[in-house]
């Protein structure tokens, strides 16, 4: 189901203070020599924006250089619908490769050696993806066909001959992985799975698969299999609680890089040897590592750091002998760089900016020098940024003192003279992060007059291991206080109207937003629950079957699956009588992680309160809308929902007193 802020970033004003106090200045200045003051500008008007001018703007995802380092595939939503397009290298306008219509097209990447690529698709929303190959003539192959399968792309080999594919098809619980040859996709198992483990990466001779398992929430472990040996050998022995991952392999193969946290609130990066076990930090940040990968010669290797809510990437140019030099990033234009992807032959790379008040665009450059060019522009023309607002990093101390970090987004029309509504806005999970970016549904709610706090309450990634426990096994406690907390946070910036917070969610989050109605029922004064569970016992005994290798990490998150009496005591629809502030719910009908039947229910025992409950089912959407009209429908209701009942409460108790 499914990010962090210790530093403040941005302001509260519109306009810098010293900016003011600079321009103040230079006009006493003036003043005394006897001239003049130059004219003071009118700050500018702020526009508002319509919900279709937000999804005016355009989705950019994938990237993958062709073969030839002639052009750049990816996906996008151009259409409504996300399908795959190539767009030059050079710039220029993109070219549609698939005509979907229905079901969401994500490009997994070219071929080595031709314009082939690979794509992958589910239908509805249900996560049942299969892998298919488009064509250089157009036609398309369903490269994983069946019923009730899932399909997940592992990656190419090192030799170019081949990828990497695990399907479930044998057993639903268990993915089997195959090789599949570029030539003529024949296929070769290449290990067959029996034990619910996580691949991790496979060597580039094919030789050993690394796989990560799940002991707890706490501790995990990393196997490597031989399959020259047929053996498989835990590489991570340890005592006590301590969580490992594997990145994959070094480009010799002599190496494992894991990531660890042993003696560390954070994850780090190591490299282990294969051959002896001895192990070298290779990344020590203050924050968590959250990836490293090679480039596909090996002359590269890059590593995101998860810091403070953004994604910090250090690139490295790697030697013969193995020594790392850091490259500096070329600064894009309104944007942080959150991720790269290197060509085959790595002369050319692509670099993904975004920032809260631009979405992700893609830039691509020659790493041999020049500058960056933008291939894709995807806020709408209509929209003028500056109109927009940058996420602040801002921390309060909540009820038990606990230092809890979010984003808050203030409206430029906020002030102490005009105050504004807001809304506690809770991630997804558990253990997800709220981290600083452009969300459309954010910025239309902020450009109409709402204030918007993402928070990071307790349980919450990125801010060490002690603060990510702190809600296990009660969930709808401390967690659920903390965005009670947040309340006065808010209040103390003396621009939001105390009498005006609402509480907002999708998948945990909703699940936090029906469980403030429920078991905190006064303190919002409405909930916006996007396909949130509530009723635990149903959602924990109906995960989907793939989800086995998790299954042990969510008893210790959420409690054991078969104490229905505890789950009860957290799960929303069993106090749902408590509820007595409106609530708007939308949900998707194919969601395998949270059924239908769940907003459903919760949706009859409020109305049975007598409390105004807005109810939207999407009928082609899963677990988060994809399409641009469910979205463009469905930020509409949310916003209209708000302007009703927190906005303007006292018109519509009117207008109840009056019927």
């Amino acid at each position: 189901m499914q990010q962090s802020f210790l530093m403040r970033r941005g302001r509260w004003t519109g306009v810098s203070a010293g900016l003011i106090l600079f321009s103040l200045a230079a006009v006493l200045l003036t003043a005394c020599q006897g001239t003049a003051p130059p004219p003071i500008e009118s700050p500018r008007q702020i526009a508002q924006y319509t919900i279709n001018d937000f999804l005016g703007t355009t989705s950019y995802g994938g990237g993958s250089i062709s073969h030839d380092n002639s052009k750049v595939l990816l996906h996008s939503d151009r259409n409504g619908v996300f399908n795959a397009y190539s767009i030059p290298i050079t710039g220029g306008e993109p070219t549609q490769l698939t005509q979907s219509e229905t079901d969401a097209v994500f490009t997994v990447g070219y071929f080595p050696d031709d314009d082939r690529f690979l794509y992958t698709s589910d239908q509805g929303g249900n996560e049942l993806n299969h892998l298919f190959v488009r064509e250089e003539d157009g036609t398309v192959q369903d490269l994983t066909p069946g019923e009730n399968l899932k399909a997940n792309f592992l990656g190419w080999s090192q030799d170019a001959t081949g990828f990497f594919v695990a399907t479930n098809e044998r057993d639903p619980k268990y993915f089997d992985i195959y090789e599949y040859k570029v030539e003529d996709y024949s296929r070769e198992l290449l290990y067959q799975d029996e034990t619910g483990y996580m691949f991790s990466g496979i060597s580039p001779d094919r030789r050993h698969i690394a796989f990560a398992k799940v002991n707890s929430n706490r501790d995990s472990d990393v196997y490597v299999y031989d399959r020259e040996a047929s053996e498989m050998k835990l590489i991570t022995e340890h005592e006590g609680n301590i969580n490992h991952g594997a990145d994959g392999f070094s480009p010799d193969g002599k190496y494992i890089y894991l990531q660890t946290n042993e003696d560390s609130e954070f994850n780090y990066l190591v490299r282990q040897s294969l051959a002896d076990g001895t192990r070298e930090v290779v990344e020590k940040p203050d924050w968590d590592v959250f990836y490293s990968f090679f480039s596909w010669q090996g002359g590269y290797h890059v590593v995101g750091i998860n810091n403070d809510s953004r994604t910090e990437l250090r690139i490295y140019k790697v030697g013969e002998d193995g020594s790392r030099t850091k490259v500096t990033l070329p600064a894009l234009p309104n944007a942080d760089v959150t991720g790269v992807r290197i060509s085959r032959d790595e002369t050319h790379v692509l670099y993904f900016g975004t920032s809260a008040r631009n979405p992700m665009d893609i830039f691509a450059a020659d790493l041999a020098g020049g500058e960056p060019v933008q291939l894709t522009r995807s806020l709408n023309e209509a929209i003028d940024s500056r109109d927009l607002v940058s996420g602040e990093v801002v921390r309060f101390n909540s009820f038990d003192g606990v230092e809890i970090p979010g984003i808050l987004y203030k409206p430029h029309q906020a002030s102490p003279d005009n105050k504004v509504p807001a809304v506690v806005s809770v991630h997804g999970g558990p253990g997800g992060q709220s981290r600083i970016g452009y969300s459309a549904m954010v910025q239309y709610l902020v450009n109409h007059g709402y204030a918007v706090y993402a928070i990071n309450n307790r349980g919450s990634t990125g801010y060490g291991k002690t603060f990510f426990h702190m809600d296990d096994r009660a969930h709808g406690e401390g967690d659920l206080m903390d965005c009670v907390s947040s309340k006065q946070m808010l209040i103390d910036t003396g621009w939001v109207d105390p009498d005006k917070i609402g509480i907002m969610g999708g998948s945990y989050g909703g699940y936090m937003v029906l469980a403030a109605m429920a078991f905190q029922p006064e303190e919002f004064n409405v909930g916006v629950n996007i396909f949130g569970v509530s009723n635990w016992v149903r959602t924990l005994q109906s995960i989907p079957p793939w989800w086995e290798a998790q299954r042990k990490y969510l008893e210790d998150e959420m409690g054991d699956f078969d104490d229905v009496e505890y789950l009860k005591s957290i799960s929303p629809l069993f106090h749902a009588d408590n509820i007595v502030r409106p609530l708007i719910v939308l949900q998707g009908a194919n969601d395998p992680r949270v059924l239908q039947v769940e907003s459903d229910e919760i949706v009859e025992a409020v109305k049975a309160n007598g409390v105004p409950v807005d109810y939207i089912v999407f009928p082609d959407e899963g677990h988060g809308f994809r399409k641009k009209e469910n979205r463009e429908k469905g930020y509409k209701a949310i916003r209209d929902f708000l302007d009703k009942y927190l906005k303007n409460p006292i018109e519509v108790e009117q207008e109840q007193n009056v019927g």
